[in-house]
């Protein structure tokens, strides 16, 4: 009796003891799993705060790139496009470039080549080409993230406007030295012939020569005030007064100025405008614009003709039509005749004028609130310009004005602002 009663009581405590063993190791176990489950919980707020920080720093990395004027690639070792901003999209068409070869994606050996190079050289390189018509200047330079892993940025900047610019420039600089050259030459020689005649020179030749050296000056003279009112508008230091003046003088004015020219090659000057036209304008700048249109007309028409001036009227504005019986503008160039130093026919009219002076025409009548244009020789032979002046008892628009112009809007009523 007394052996199964111990044999039940070490039983009891044995059982006690191992029931004792296992809370413990459950409330170990437990605390263990606790104190793993908050470490799991660190690394995962961890991991959330790091993938947060990735992604505020690939999204502020991509605003950056997309705040860029220029065209950013970043490509692979193979030439696979890694990321691109907005502008780059553009010059794929706005598809998606990404994960795509740089060689699937344009044609344009040069760009391959430098990025290639780049590769090789591991060093920063630039070179300029052309991709579907437009001007690139491109910088190319390895990016190393580690030993093993290699990045080609490629910057793109389209140069296409600075070349223009640099290439009207260099037009500008041969046109003006050749019509400097041109009348001064001529001047000279008219004066050594007077100097080197054997006999008093008769007063029929004198006045001829005389006549010939004032149409050179007038040349001189009026290459001159087309660079003058060129710089003057594009600095803003040409003031536009608009007031209520009558048309038909400021044309009167403007025929005067050109007579002498027109007679030179027997040409009349005839104005249709009626006196009942008011208009808004400042009548020095109109009388330019005037005095460029007809002296256009003046060098292209043929010997004993007419130029003619009318205006007609329509709710608000008064239409200037100025028309001559040369050859006209050809369609397909109705608009790029207004373009700063272009010359629609050079070959023709013997490399005169600048380009200067319907850009400068231009700019005044948008200025004024109005257009300017020409009308193609298809609908006629003969030279056709056209432009629109306020009435003087027109509203104003003070929207900017379109086009090339980049004036500030002009103030009515005697009041005046930048041209």
């Amino acid at each position: 009796m007394d052996l199964l009663l111990l044999a039940a009581i070490a039983l009891s405590v044995g059982l006690a003891y191992c029931a004792h063993r296992q809370r413990q190791e459950r409330k170990a176990l437990g605390a263990l799993i606790k104190d793993r489950n908050a470490t799991i919980g660190r690394l995962r707020s961890r991991v959330d705060e790091v993938e947060r920080d990735n992604q505020q720093s690939t999204a502020l990395f991509a605003t950056i790139l997309d705040l860029s004027f220029d065209l950013v690639l970043l490509l692979d070792e193979d030439l696979t496009v890694g990321m691109v901003n907005r502008k780059a999209r553009r010059l794929f068409g706005d598809s998606n470039p990404i994960g795509r070869r740089l060689t699937d994606l344009v044609e344009s050996p040069e760009l391959l080549s430098l990025a290639q190079l780049a590769l090789r050289e591991e060093e920063s390189l630039e070179e300029q080409f052309v991709i579907e018509g437009a001007n690139y200047r491109a910088r190319a330079q390895v990016v190393e993230r580690s030993p093993t892993r290699r990045f080609i940025g490629l910057g793109m900047q389209d140069i296409s406007e600075l070349v223009s610019l640099n290439r009207a420039r260099r037009d500008l600089v041969a046109n003006i030295s050749h019509e400097l050259r041109t009348p001064i030459t001529r001047i000279r020689l008219i004066i050594e012939g007077l100097f080197l005649e054997a006999d008093k020179p008769k007063r029929k030749a004198s006045i001829q020569s005389l006549k010939e050296i004032a149409m050179e000056t007038d040349a001189l003279l009026w290459l001159a005030q087309e660079l003058l009112d060129l710089s003057m508008i594009e600095s803003g230091e040409a003031i536009l007064r608009l007031v209520k003046t009558p048309l038909k003088q400021v044309v009167d004015d403007a025929i005067e100025r050109l007579e002498s020219q027109a007679a030179m090659k027997d040409l009349k000057i005839v104005s249709h405008v009626p006196q009942k036209y008011d208009v808004l304008c400042d009548a020095d700048q109109l009388k330019r614009v005037l005095g460029n249109l007809l002296h256009n007309a003046i060098k292209w028409s043929p010997q004993a003709e007419a130029i003619t001036i009318t205006a007609t009227e329509q709710v608000d504005e008064i239409t200037v039509s100025i028309f001559d019986n040369g050859p006209g503008v050809p369609d397909e160039l109705r608009n790029r005749v207004f373009e700063r130093f272009y010359q629609a026919d050079a070959s023709r009219s013997g490399d005169e004028g600048t380009g200067l002076g319907l850009a400068i025409c231009k700019h005044i009548i948008e200025a004024h609130g109005g257009r300017i244009w020409a009308e193609g020789n298809s609908q006629g032979s003969g030279g056709h310009f056209l432009f629109t002046l306020l009435k003087a008892d027109a509203s104003f628009q003070e929207d900017a004005p379109t086009g090339e112009s980049d004036q500030s809007p002009v103030a009515v009523s005697e009041s005046a602002a930048p041209l």
